[in-house]
C-alpha cells in the first residue's frame, strides 16, 4: 500500500518531467569562431519503469474565470446579476390604507417600477436574499397542519408573482392567523404596513 502511494506521487512528477523538452544553450569555446550550441540535460529518465512513458503534454490548460459569457453575456458580477434579475407584481387589497390599495411592480438593481417604496422593498429583498434561511422562507406559504394562534389581522391580502434572485414567485399572503400575520410582517415593506 505504501509503494502504491509513494508511486502515485512519482508518476505525476514524472510525466512532467517528460513533458519538459531538451534545451539547447549557447557555450563558446576558445577553439571556436562564434557559439556553439550545447545540449542541456533534461529531466527525462533514461532507464526504469518510467523510460517508455514519453507523452507529448503541451501547455497545461488554465482555468479562467470567464463571468461574462456564464451570465448570458452581461459583463456584471454575481451579486449584480441577482438583483438584476428581480421583478414582482405586488398587488395588494383591503388593507385600509389610503394609497396601499393596487397593482405595482418592483424592480431590483437598479431600483424601479411603481412600488411606492421601491428602494427599501429591495433592501429587504436583499436582506434576505443574504441568509440561506431567508432565500428559503422568505415567500413559502404557511405548511398545512401548522398550529397558529386564531388572531384575525384584518381582511388585506396580496399576491406576489414574478421572479427573486432568478428564482420564481408565485404566492399569496393574508393577515388570517398568526402565522399569516407573522409572514406578511416579514415581507413589510415588500407589502404596506398595515398593523
Amino acid at each position: 500500500m505504501l509503494r502504491r502511494l509513494a508511486l502515485t506521487a512519482v508518476v505525476p512528477l514524472a510525466v512532467l518531467a517528460t513533458a519538459v523538452p531538451t534545451a539547447t544553450a549557447t557555450a563558446s569555446g576558445p577553439a571556436s569562431t562564434g557559439p556553439v550550441p550545447a545540449a542541456v540535460p533534461a529531466a527525462v529518465p533514461t532507464s526504469g519503469p518510467f523510460a517508455a512513458a514519453r507523452p507529448t503534454l503541451g501547455p497545461l490548460p488554465m482555468p479562467l474565470p470567464l463571468p461574462g459569457f456564464l451570465e448570458g453575456g452581461e459583463g456584471t458580477g454575481a451579486g449584480e446579476a441577482d438583483e438584476a434579475r428581480t421583478r414582482l407584481t405586488v398587488s395588494v387589497e383591503n388593507t385600509g390604507v389610503p394609497g396601499a390599495d393596487g397593482t405595482f411592480e418592483l424592480e431590483c438593481g437598479p431600483t424601479g417600477g411603481t412600488h411606492p417604496e421601491g428602494q427599501a422593498a429591495c433592501d429587504r429583498l436583499a436582506e434576505a436574499g443574504a441568509t440561506r434561511a431567508g432565500r428559503q422562507e422568505l415567500f413559502r406559504e404557511t405548511p398545512e397542519g401548522t398550529m397558529c394562534t386564531m388572531i384575525h389581522g384584518g381582511d388585506a391580502t396580496a399576491r406576489i408573482v414574478g421572479t427573486w434572485e432568478g428564482r420564481a414567485v408565485d404566492t399569496t399572503a393574508s393577515r388570517r392567523d398568526g402565522c399569516e400575520i407573522a409572514r406578511w410582517n416579514s415581507l413589510v415593506p415588500v407589502l404596506p404596513d398595515v398593523r
